[in-house]
């Protein structure tokens, strides 16, 4: 495996590029954008096999793996590879070596790194340096991109050459070759707009290296034609298929076996390790340490990969599939395409049969039973024509591979109807959803603590889990317990911003109660205040759509800056908008509490309408409340309370994202300093400048100008 290693800055010119570069300081904007100028050609600096370290403070360079200290510390690599300075962050440096020393003496680490840390880069120089093969887990897909695209390219210039990274996504973000052959032989594309996008995708397909669609800037993201070409798991032959070789699947998982790092987001972690779990093999390859970025969404993505859940959209890309298969190998038999008919018009009329109102609702064993009593007739013909689909699979003749697999996925969602419907395990909790035109059925794990000690955190010597919200009261006692991680070091690391001086905390006097029928038109007056003061530039935070929509009509009228409304457009349309309009304004639901950055004077104002505390009505935050009482604890104490102080955390944390931005974050709920359990939260914040007047915050604004 690959070690790291640094040459020694021998030249004279070396030396007055360094100093040169000293003089200026360089800082990313994120943790993620690490955007370096390089040195000049020929002037290159990187870990080698044999070299030696040049130390900062004088001493005689030494041989061998560099420590931390000499990357991170003040006149280490760093600071000497990049054009334009580099500032030294204590908080970076401890982070690295807790992290190194993670790897080296094969235990778990926690770590809070807050904005500007540069977490990314500290744990990624340790898991180079440590010789062996580590998985990085992501929150999400786009930050699997920065980090692919921005961290990377720097580490193999500057540190690494030699450095082998893959990244691996969810098999649906590949186009499948096969695929793409069958249609083009068939009349099977509509309209123009599908033919001339379908002609795009072969051109591309011939240049593309990974046949990852994100290259694909035209096709929208729900886009049809390409849920018929991707490469999912359900609708693949494997080693079987004709394509197998140029398969774009197949150079993923190879260029993941050969490879130092693999960069992965978290749903497909937990997706393996779920297929681990039951014995169903794997999809990546065999690591020996996992590194979470984004730790703080750990427990939500591991209980949706190790529960059950079925939908009405999972029988419709049944049959969709099933048709256009059948069609491709003119197998389409009146018979069979009868039957695939039949399962699209019987699974239509059961799911009519949920209440039509949306929301997530309980779906208890009693309640299960009462509804197959009234629909008994409706399930039985919708279990029966997935029945008769695969005993008339099973009567072909010929029977292709793609046949055999689309009869087994009908198989599989039989027996996840029956275990949703029939099954009462005690450490689940049964519910079903309504969202738009979707129906959802689902058992979700009420406890994933124990399945995460003994799948991950007892299998593997070295997990590190780190974010930017992790602890409660400077405490990591809460994440711990909910992870399962019994025996881990733990550290909070220090500040890197000047909170008293870069963000007030404003709070408003005398709000109404938020259960007062008096708040939102309150809530509304504060709203166009902060606005009117801020000149727009902000964020409304909201805890359900139906607030965000109420207050949204409230102000409408009575503010003159562009006001955006999610839901009106996709998140990532809503996003670049409010980024390049002079004065924008957001009002957004939980999708915008994290993950969103935006530095600078665009946004300086981040309004949080109440304490998010989750639903209790909920049916997996009920269960796991219940769960707590049964064990004789305190769910509003133990659960409740530390789960609306992380995401109040992630919520505030859009606004200071570098070393100067400035801004104001307001909280509109007064159970923050009118309740006992406001403390919790406060003591959890960063040491914002704390007021109440509209005064203060329009001087402390008027100084960012």
């Amino acid at each position: 495996m690959l070690s790291l290693r640094i040459r020694e800055f021998g030249s004279k010119r070396q030396v007055r590029l360094a100093k040169r570069a000293a003089k200026t300081k360089y800082v990313p904007e994120s943790d993620a954008a690490v955007d370096a100028v390089a040195l000049p050609e020929g002037e290159d600096a990187s870990f080698e096999d044999n070299p030696a370290v040049a130390r900062a403070d004088g001493e005689e360079p030494s041989t061998g793996k560099p420590s931390m200290q000499d990357v991170f510390g003040p006149g280490g690599f760093l600071e000497r590879c990049m054009i334009g300075g580099y500032e030294h962050r204590r908080g970076q440096l401890e982070m690295a070596e807790m992290v190194d020393d993670a790897f080296e003496k094969h235990h778990h680490a926690i770590l809070e790194a807050g904005t500007g840390t540069g977490k990314t880069l500290a744990y990624l120089v340790p898991a180079i340096s440590s010789g062996r093969r580590v998985v990085i887990s992501t929150a999400t897909k786009s930050l699997q991109e920065q980090l692919f695209q921005k961290d990377i390219p720097f580490l193999q210039k500057h540190f690494a050459p030699n450095l082998k990274v893959a990244v691996m996504k969810g098999r649906s973000n590949f186009l499948c070759v096969a695929k793409m052959n069958q249609m083009a032989d068939q009349a099977l594309l509509k309209g123009m707009d599908e033919l001339d996008a379908f002609q795009q995708i072969k051109q591309w397909a011939k240049l593309t290296e990974t046949g990852d669609r994100a290259e694909l800037t035209f096709l929208p993201d729900d886009s049809d034609l390409w849920t018929r070409l991707d490469a999912r798991r359900d609708t693949c032959s494997g080693q079987k298929c004709p394509s197998f070789n140029p398969c774009f699947v197949t150079g993923m998982h190879q260029r993941a076996k050969d490879a130092d790092l693999i960069i992965v987001n978290h749903h497909l972690f937990f997706a393996d390790l779920a297929l681990k779990q039951d014995d169903f093999g794997s999809i990546l390859p065999e690591y020996s340490a996992v590194v979470f970025d984004e730790a703080h969404e750990m427990e939500d993505v591991a209980s949706d990969y190790f529960g059950r859940q079925i939908s009405n959209f999972r029988f419709e890309e049944l049959v969709r599939d099933a048709d256009q298969t059948l069609r491709l190998l003119h197998l389409g038999t009146p018979g069979l395409l009868r039957r695939t008919q039949r399962i699209r018009e019987r699974s239509r009329a059961f799911f009519e049969r949920f209440p039509a109102r949306d929301g997530r609702y309980p779906f208890s064993r009693n309640e299960r039973e009462s509804f197959l009593d009234q629909n008994r007739e409706a399930y039985d013909d919708m279990a029966s024509a997935l029945k008769g689909f695969e005993t008339e699979c099973a009567a072909l003749t010929q029977k292709p591979e793609e046949i055999l697999r689309i009869a087994r996925r009908s198989f599989e969602i039989r027996q996840e109807l029956s275990f949703l419907f029939e099954s009462n395990e005690k450490n689940f909790v049964y519910w079903y959803e309504r969202r738009n035109k979707g129906v959802f059925l689902a058992a979700t794990p009420i406890d994933v603590s124990q399945i995460l000690r003994e799948k991950l955190f007892e299998q593997f010597d070295t997990v590190v889990l780190t974010s930017a919200t992790l602890t409660v009261g400077n405490r990591f006692e809460f994440i711990r317990q909910r992870l399962g991680l019994d025996h881990a070091k733990e550290r909070g690391l220090p500040p890197e911003f000047d909170y008293p001086e870069q963000a007030m905390l404003y709070l408003p006097q005398n709000m109404p109660d938020v259960r007062n029928p008096a708040y939102t038109a309150r809530a509304a007056d504060e709203i166009v205040n902060l606005l009117e003061t801020s000149q727009g530039r902000a964020f409304c935070l909201f805890t359900s759509y139906s607030q965000m929509n109420e207050l949204f009509s409230r102000v409408r009228t009575r503010l003159p800056f562009p006001l955006l409304l999610q839901g009106t457009s996709p998140r990532s349309v809503l996003l670049e908008k409010f980024k390049n309009t002079p004065g924008a304004v957001l009002f957004a639901t939980a999708s915008f509490w994290q993950g969103v950055d935006v530095p600078g004077d665009q946004l300086s104002c981040v309004i949080v309408d109440r304490l998010p505390f989750a639903v209790p009505s909920d049916p997996i935050v009920a269960a796991r409340v219940a769960a707590l009482e049964e064990d004789g604890r305190n769910p509003f104490a133990e659960f409740q309370v530390p789960q609306a102080v992380l995401a109040l955390k992630q919520g505030f944390g859009r606004l200071i994202r570098t070393k100067t931005d400035r801004g104001v974050l307001a909280l509109l709920d007064n159970r923050i300093q009118r309740m006992a359990y406001g403390k919790i939260f406060l003591e959890s914040l960063p040491k914002y400048k704390m007021t109440s007047s509209l005064t203060e915050v329009s001087r402390f604004l008027a100084k960012k100008k």
